[in-house]
């Protein structure tokens, strides 16, 4: 394909090639327009958990407002920043864009607070990067997977921390997804009042920037300084010290215990009685969820699945559905 030369042609040494690529689970013709890695990101843009993100918490559970980010803006913001260090850097750009677009679709209603339920609640066995996968893999496309390559879904389930992707551009993802929520959830949390601008961290301030824009700038572009013509993806060491500070005030002021949480406990409740009650109650599950019972699957793991995979407005309505008493009218 004529694609595929001209990457060969174009890209860093270090970039990862659609020719080369490990290829999917199930073999499949390939298109004859689009490289692996472009079908596979349109596979996840047109899925159904990539627009389910629109509905889903970022930081802010229900907030009152237009302007705060959600699950699906996050993760467009993620690309974008992703997209530009890869291009910086001469790596594969669409690959890069897959990851990104992937790497939250298993995100539980009400963001991380909804995770740490089902983790509870499963016995640590839930992770959002793991679901992630499981979405593409097993969940999406009426059970039948995305069936997206190993570079893909390598980097999906790598993105956090502790992940180790196989590809730069996985590694790309992985800083991304940092340098994106580290930035946008300062703006939310000062539009919020949950912060000022003055309480943070000046040292941090001075070397990354005063505005989300100056700090997002700063940090890509030590990136690209400190990465290029490497086969790591790699900040200097003032930037980095910087960068990993501001994200640890923002777990102390933010993430943990401020009033940006304050719906937490409320949040964690209707997961947590949602999964009791589906326990309890299979046959309450949607068709296509008791049909995968019948053919032997784990009741925890269907029951998750299909929680994990609502939005907050459809768990706060299967809540106060199951829950709450109706109104009844004799006519």
């Amino acid at each position: 394909m004529e694609q595929e030369a001209r990457e060969c042609l174009a890209l860093s040494e270090f970039a990862t090639k659609s020719m080369y690529s490990k290829g999917r689970q199930v073999a499949e013709k390939e298109c004859e327009v689009r490289t692996v890695f472009q079908r596979d990101r349109d596979r996840i843009l047109h899925s159904k958990a990539f627009r389910r993100l629109a509905h889903k918490t970022q930081v802010f559970i229900s907030p009152e407002g237009d302007h705060y980010r959600t699950r699906l803006t996050h993760t467009l913001e993620v690309s974008q920043i992703a997209r530009t260090i890869a291009r910086a850097l001469n790596l594969n750009e669409d690959l890069t864009e897959a990851i990104a677009l992937g790497h939250d679709l298993g995100h539980t209603p009400f963001g991380h607070t909804g995770e740490h339920i089902l983790k509870c609640l499963t016995d640590g066995a839930f992770s959002h990067n793991k679901h992630s996968l499981r979405v593409v893999d097993v969940l999406e496309n009426n059970g039948q997977g995305l069936n997206l390559t190993f570079e893909v879904r390598d980097g999906i389930v790598n993105h956090p921390t502790s992940g180790k992707p196989s590809t730069l551009e996985g590694k790309v993802v992985q800083l991304a997804d940092k340098i994106a929520y580290i930035n946008h959830d300062i703006d939310d949390a000062i539009r919020g009042k949950v912060l000022t601008e003055h309480e943070l961290p000046q040292k941090c301030v001075t070397v990354l920037g005063r505005t989300s824009s100056k700090r997002i700038n700063c940090i890509i572009n030590d990136i690209t300084k400190e990465s290029i013509h490497r086969n790591d993806i790699v900040m200097s060491a003032p930037i980095k010290e910087a960068f990993y500070d501001m994200r640890a005030f923002l777990f102390q002021h933010v993430y943990v215990g401020s009033m940006a949480k304050e719906q937490e406990g409320k949040a964690e409740r209707v997961v947590s009685e949602l999964y009791q009650y589906y326990m309890k109650h299979l046959a309450k599950l949607p068709a296509g969820y008791i049909e995968r019972l019948q053919i032997g699957e784990s009741e925890k793991q269907i029951v998750c699945d299909y929680i994990a995979g609502m939005t907050d407005r459809y768990a706060i309505n299967a809540y106060m559905d199951l829950f709450f008493p109706k109104s009844w009218h004799i006519y």
